[in-house]
């Protein structure tokens, strides 16, 4: 059994729930019949351009945004329609890292409240063991004891997104939804947190939903990868190197539209010679 599977979901924005026959003119699709699934331990890396649909087939996955059709599975469990119970259990094993560290943290509280509060509202722990955990936490993704007490303020855009992670990770979750989650940050951030994901991936046998439409961010941490299109998957790839030899016209548009990493490479090369960017 898939640890995730989104079957056949669409919605609509402007869409009227209350009266199924009353249509809002203003009405725009923005996810039509998405299926896809992720297995135990591995990352789909979901691209697209601005507008193609990707956070809000995340908020929908999150649980933040019921469609109007379909389902979203989560160890077989409808998260819509499950009993309070489950979908308590669920929400403990499906957390999310947002684009922006900064508006996805309280300002008022400190990094240590910032991670303490899931494990709060989760374990039974004596204030020392809390601290304690939370110390961990904060030194695997690359912080120290010494960053306990300080507010988001005081930290770098990289750095509070490291905390953002440490409180994705707190309750060992199963699936983490990473929304545009290093887009903001600067190339070195990015590369650095990229190699934390990977590296926390592996340890703790995470899976990933991982939206962006950076295709070089994909590929670096990606088992595989989708690629949606005015709200529709308009295919899968098992591999990198599919996706680079993909005949699809949207997908060679996106490949082209890249920028070389090196001058002497160059862009209108073969497939093949754009995925060497990557090894």
């Amino acid at each position: 059994m898939s640890l995730l599977q989104v079957k056949g979901v669409s919605h609509s924005y402007g869409f009227d729930l209350s009266n199924f026959f009353k249509w809002n003119t203003r009405s725009k699709k923005v996810l039509s019949s998405i299926t896809l699934s992720i297995d135990v331990g591995i990352c789909l890396g979901v691209l697209g351009t601005s507008g193609a649909g990707k956070s809000t087939l995340g908020k929908v996955i999150l649980g933040l945004q019921r469609p109007q059709c379909g389902q979203v599975l989560f160890q077989g469990h409808d998260i819509y329609t499950a009993d309070k119970h489950t979908r308590y259990k669920i929400r403990r094993h499906l957390q999310a890292v947002f684009q922006d560290s900064y508006s996805s943290v309280n300002p008022r509280m400190t990094a240590e409240r910032i991670i303490a509060e899931p494990l709060e509202n989760y374990e039974k722990l004596t204030l020392a063991e809390l601290k304690r955990s939370v110390i961990e936490l904060l030194e695997r993704v690359g912080l120290s004891e010494k960053d306990l007490k300080k507010y988001p303020h005081q930290f770098s855009g990289g750095q509070l997104q490291r905390i953002n992670i440490a409180r994705a990770i707190s309750l060992k979750p199963k699936l983490i939804v990473l929304d545009e989650s290093i887009s903001s940050l600067d190339m070195v951030n990015q590369t650095l947190i990229l190699e934390l994901l990977k590296d926390l991936k592996k340890d703790f046998g995470l899976s990933y939903f991982f939206i962006t439409h950076d295709i070089k961010a994909a590929c670096a941490i990606s088992d595989q990868l989708a690629v949606l299109e005015k709200g529709e998957v308009i295919d899968f790839y098992d591999c990198k190197n599919q996706f680079f030899t993909s005949e699809h016209p949207v997908v060679k548009t996106m490949i082209g539209s890249m920028l070389a990493e090196h001058p002497q490479k160059n862009i209108g090369a073969s497939h093949s010679n754009n995925s060497e960017l990557f090894e």
